[in-house]
């Protein structure tokens, strides 16, 4: 081999894999010793490990089956799947531009020489099988941290899918339990209307006996037709949250019947003891902290172009006017050379494209570290918002035994004399605001526990 072409081909392979304009991110942000809405959530039990399919602890047959249709039917989910499989063709096509290309060639040409001044011309016909190698020596790492910024945006559209996936498995969920209220306020409305329609024929009774005024069977009117056009809302409301889930799911908002029920789900136990730690495996976290890493490798792609490129190239092959004899030594041809390229001017471009790396850099850091922030508060709102809704739940349980004792009481005075039908009118308003409060803190109760579900039950993918 030739020193001319040994020289470059040794230092090229001393120097090989130096990547010396790689850069690492900034370490991760600690996470707090423990929560602010609970102390205790620092560590977590072996028993009390919440499942992956965290909503089968409500114990809905119902809610399970619309989570299996939803994997299957989400257009969104769909969207992101391909957006993976995208990201993971990016990743192989950067990981053979570290081999050597070779190409393999035959062709053949007939041509003929203008006429000469004895009005004579040469036709001649050339023959060639060829095969060429090329490889690009990556001195500075340029190709090994494109493969790196690829791999990361492959785990980062994974974790994509995850968070994607969680989100639409928790939001599935909210719209259920936002369903199942309707239906349970629907039935609510139902028994106030009826027993509002006994209220009116009784005061219609004692109008007609002169007992009450007039103003008494109008006011137990108004109150029925009031109950009447909220039970109207509350169909129509109840029926637009099953179209809601139905496109969830990937179906026509006609396609989906789901049978009615006036039950809430049960609230399922939930953890005491969560690991703060725990929040750093959810998949938008970890989405966010793939694109840092990636954008820090643009930083190295960036700053290689500052550096000379060494390409290797071989070539050989057989050249002849014959192809019966084509193959044999006096037709062989060959070439064997090395290529130093160095930038000398360009204007300030890789300055330029180098700096904006770096703010890439430092914006991907502030997305991840915002992430984190979102996340910490996402789990204190749903700490404080679980503890406080079963606070109130307690409490709305007594305000609506009371106020049902004080309709009954009012409604014997009623009947006595002894008071109006505004006094009846009110008491009956208060009962209906008193199980629509204890319906509202049991759905937000339900939605709390599904949230903290959901963070501590979410699981990233398995690379693959």
């Amino acid at each position: 081999m030739p020193k001319t072409v040994l020289t470059p081909l040794l230092l090229a392979a001393l120097l090989a894999g130096c990547a010396v304009t790689s850069q690492r991110p900034p370490a991760e942000p600690a996470p707090p010793a423990a929560f602010k809405g609970s102390a205790e959530w620092q560590r977590i039990a072996p028993d009390l490990a919440v499942p992956e399919a965290w909503w089968t602890l409500f114990k809905d047959p119902v809610l399970d089956g619309l989570q299996g249709d939803l994997v299957v039917g989400n257009q969104n989910l769909a969207a992101a799947l391909a957006q993976v499989a995208s990201a993971r063709a990016v990743l192989k096509a950067s990981g053979s531009a570290i081999f050597p290309t070779l190409s393999v060639g035959a062709g053949s040409t007939r041509s003929a020489t203008a006429e000469n001044n004895n009005g004579q011309r040469t036709v001649s016909t050339n023959n060639s099988l060829t095969a060429n190698a090329a490889w690009e020596i990556d001195l500075w790492g340029r190709l090994a941290e494109g493969i790196k910024a690829a791999g990361a945006n492959y785990q980062a559209s994974q974790a994509d899918l995850a968070a994607l996936r969680l989100s639409a498995q928790s939001t599935l969920t909210q719209s259920y339990f936002a369903l199942r209220t309707a239906e349970a306020q629907q039935a609510l409305l139902v028994r106030t209307a009826a027993a509002n329609q006994r209220a009116l024929d009784l005061t219609q009774a004692r109008y007609a006996s002169g007992v009450v005024a007039q103003a008494d069977v109008l006011q137990a009117r108004t109150q029925l037709r009031s109950v009447q056009a909220q039970l109207a809302d509350m169909r129509a409301q109840r029926a637009q949250l099953e179209h809601a889930i139905a496109t969830q799911v990937g179906k026509l908002a006609g396609q989906l019947q789901l049978a009615p029920s006036a039950r809430l789900p049960e609230l399922p136990p939930v953890p005491d003891l969560v690991p703060s730690t725990l929040l750093a495996q959810r998949p938008d976290i970890a989405a966010a902290r793939a694109r840092q890493v990636a954008a820090y490798a643009q930083i190295g792609i960036a700053d290689a172009a500052f550096f000379p490129s060494v390409d290797l190239s071989a070539s050989a092959g057989y050249r002849g006017s014959s192809w019966s004899n084509l193959i044999s030594a006096p037709n062989l041809v060959w070439s064997l050379g090395a290529a130093v390229a160095a930038p000398i001017f360009d204007g300030g471009q890789r300055k330029l494209a180098s700096a904006q790396a770096r703010t890439s850099a430092d914006v991907a850091t502030a997305n991840y570290r915002q992430a984190v922030l979102v996340a910490f508060q996402e789990v204190e709102d749903n700490l404080v918002e679980f503890a406080e809704s079963g606070a109130a739940l307690a409490l709305q349980r007594d305000a609506l035994d009371a106020s049902q004792r004080n309709l009954d009481i009012v409604l014997a005075q009623y009947r006595a004399g002894t008071v109006s039908y505004i006094n009846v009118s009110s008491a009956q308003s208060s009962l209906l605001s008193a199980e629509a409060s204890l319906l509202s803190a049991r759905n937000r109760q339900l939605v709390a526990a599904n949230l903290l579900l959901k963070n501590l039950g979410g699981r990233l993918p398995t690379a693959q």
